[in-house]
């Protein structure tokens, strides 16, 4: 039986072998996740991730790193509802590790509610047809929370002329300026939304330090009064696209303001991103989506030409 070493989280001196662990788990599962040196990082300096106590590694009897997990926990005032990532090697699966690493998330999600006083909750997702992943997490209390699907458009095919109310303006991201208000027409359109947590200007400072972070697919639309109303962020991912052979753009982010729904603006906003993704080189758009949005997103998706690929879950455990 191979005697495995549990470790916290050692800086940027593990990178190297985290990426390697990612890409061997990459080999396998085929999830589309394997990791560029500035993606890590972006993930592993993320300003809210307690780095000491909330990512640890698993090592072999040689030193070899064939287990990582991390927890996601945002922030909320009523209840902690962290998401625990994890990987384990191919060759060591099944052996333990997996059941281990869930303990150790349970473990330090209670830790943490106990300190704050709140009720905590661990999620985690796995994809439809990963059924030994299923089987596990339905063995260690998980229960499926929700689904999600990934959708894909061609954008070699035509792409309607966004059509924006009268006096909105389109317009992108320009700088630190932008940052409050955008945050604040970010919690406002998601505030009736899934699961949703109130985003910080920190946190989307840290996302715009993103070295592939393109401003000008950073959409936002503006009223009149010069209120952010909607918005669209566009990404395009060179290092994942580089690896895949692929050119996909991604629709990270698109919402409207509550005061400012049912007037065509999340749909102009859409078309205006698909024509930003592909003057940027992209010929297949992607995004994910809640199969249960209480907003119709579905239904604004499949309307402009998108079609599910993949199902994920997301599981539910009260620690």
């Amino acid at each position: 039986m191979t005697i495995l070493t549990m470790r916290s989280y050692r800086g940027e001196t593990d990178w190297c072998a985290i990426a390697t662990l990612i890409d061997a788990c990459e080999a396998v599962d085929r999830l589309g996740e394997e990791v560029s040196a500035s993606e890590l990082k972006l993930i592993l300096d993320a300003p809210k991730l307690d780095k000491a106590r909330d990512v640890q590694l698993w090592e072999d009897g040689n030193y070899k790193l064939v287990g990582l997990a991390l927890l996601d926990m945002p922030n909320s005032p009523d209840e902690i509802d962290a998401c625990l990532w994890f990987y384990v090697h191919p060759n060591v699966r099944g052996k333990g590790l997996e059941k281990d690493i869930i303990k150790w998330g349970e473990q330090r999600l209670r830790e943490v509610g106990k300190g704050r006083n709140l009720p905590a909750k661990l999620r985690t997702y796995s994809r439809e047809d990963k059924t030994d992943e299923i089987r596990l997490l339905e063995k260690q209390g998980f229960a499926v929370d929700r689904y999600f699907w990934t959708m894909a458009r061609s954008l070699c095919e035509p792409i309607p002329t966004p059509e924006f109310p009268a006096n909105f303006a389109l317009t992108h991201v320009s700088g630190e300026q932008d940052i409050q208000p955008w945050v604040e027409m970010f919690n406002q359109s998601f505030i009736d939304h899934w699961n949703h947590h109130d985003l910080t200007a920190e946190t989307v400072r840290y996302w715009m330090s993103d070295p592939n972070y393109q401003p000008e697919l950073d959409l936002i639309a503006i009223s009149g009064d010069r209120k952010f109303a909607a918005f669209c962020d566009c990404q395009i991912k060179p290092q994942e696209n580089a690896r895949s052979g692929n050119k996909d753009g991604w629709i990270e982010l698109l919402g409207t303001r509550r005061d400012y729904r049912k007037m065509g603006l999340g749909k102009a906003m859409l078309l205006a991103g698909l024509h930003r993704l592909k003057a940027a080189g992209a010929n297949t758009a992607k995004l994910s989506v809640d199969t249960n949005s209480l907003t119709g997103a579905t239904k604004l998706y499949k309307s402009v030409g998108f079609r599910p690929m993949e199902t994920w879950i997301e599981w539910a455990k009260a620690v």
